[in-house]
């Protein structure tokens, strides 16, 4: 996993509340356990005017001029502004994946379904907490000013905006160590793959008839 420690980026809005994870990425996708490859299918009815297939090339796929991704003042963006309950529905893993792939290193909501909002950090994405209210002056501000950006500093847990206005946001201190070092879980372990394999001799020695039978 890529570490994060601060991103600075262009805002792409998704003014809905409830956004659950099958509209984030549709369950005909959840074929591949690949973790790339399913950007161009993010939030996929939304963006498409028809129905997407896996494999399917989306280069000629009609748009919905409609959705605000689509508009030219959005292409590019690498910070999500949402509504509340952001991730709702299914625990799937491929939502988070399919914000990183699309480009999205940052999402902000007021608040996040919990399963969605751990698999954002074992996926390098980090779902920032505002309030209702501070989601509100980031939404109008976005609307008002094309091209607008913020800047996201996790050391000090801070989103400023393009007008100067600094928003502080809580996090877990784990997952904020987790990011700023990008280790996951998995990464985490192998920090002591030294002292498990030591571990594992001892054991040996102590337990032979153990080994002996798994063997």
């Amino acid at each position: 996993m890529k570490a994060f420690t601060q991103h600075r980026g262009l805002v792409g809005p998704m003014d809905r509340a409830n956004v659950d994870t099958d509209m984030i990425i549709p369950k005909q996708f959840l074929k591949s356990i690949k973790r790339s490859g399913f950007g161009q299918n993010l939030f996929d009815e939304l963006r498409y005017l028809d129905h997407g297939e896996p494999g399917q090339d989306c280069t000629d796929r009609p748009l919905n001029l409609d959705f605000a991704l689509n508009k030219p003042r959005y292409h590019g963006a690498s910070i999500l502004l949402a509504r509340k309950n952001f991730g709702c529905g299914s625990s799937r893993e491929h939502a988070p994946w399919a914000l990183e792939d699309y480009g999205f290193n940052v999402v902000i909501a007021p608040s996040y379904a919990d399963i969605f909002y751990n698999n954002c950090f074992k996926n390098g994405v980090l779902p920032v907490i505002l309030t209702e209210d501070e989601v509100d002056i980031l939404f109008l501000e976005l609307e008002a000013t094309e091209g607008y950006e913020l800047y996201v500093n996790l050391a000090s847990q801070t989103v400023t905006s393009d007008s100067g206005q600094v928003f502080n946001f809580s996090l877990d201190q784990f997952r904020k160590q987790c990011l700023l070092t990008g280790l996951d879980e998995i990464g985490l372990t192998l920090i002591q793959a030294d002292k498990i394999r030591q571990y594992e001799v001892e054991r040996e020695k102590a337990h032979p008839w153990v080994y002996g039978a798994i063997k």
